[in-house]
């Protein structure tokens, strides 16, 4: 499976930069079958492969946003060879909704 497609390209293309938005819609979700590792991607630049969005590795105080490869999830092999995979249930919601849940209280 691609983690990106020419219609998720484009979606980010009609969405485009949420800097100035306070609570910013999360468009796609990937994460690590095999173990720890899930990306929550808000903005995309098909110039440089580059994510921006919400990264959750152990769902700890080390979350954080920043910008994440398209490339480097790509190349990831994890157990069994097993790759970094995109949700394809995901349905686009504002990173409060969602991010709360890898946040631990």
């Amino acid at each position: 499976m691609k983690l990106m497609t020419k219609e998720l390209e484009e979606r980010f293309r009609q969405v485009g930069s949420q800097d100035e938005v306070k609570d910013p819609v999360i468009i796609a979700k990937f994460f690590n079958p095999a173990g720890l590792g899930t990306w929550l991607a808000t903005e995309y630049s098909a110039v440089d492969k580059i994510f921006f969005g919400y990264v959750s590795l152990f769902g700890d105080h080390c979350d954080e946003w920043g910008s994440f490869s398209l490339e480097e999830l790509e190349s990831y092999k994890g157990p069994f060879g097993l790759g970094i995979e995109r949700d394809l249930h995901f349905e686009e919601m504002p990173s409060s909704e969602l991010i709360k849940q890898y946040t631990k209280v």
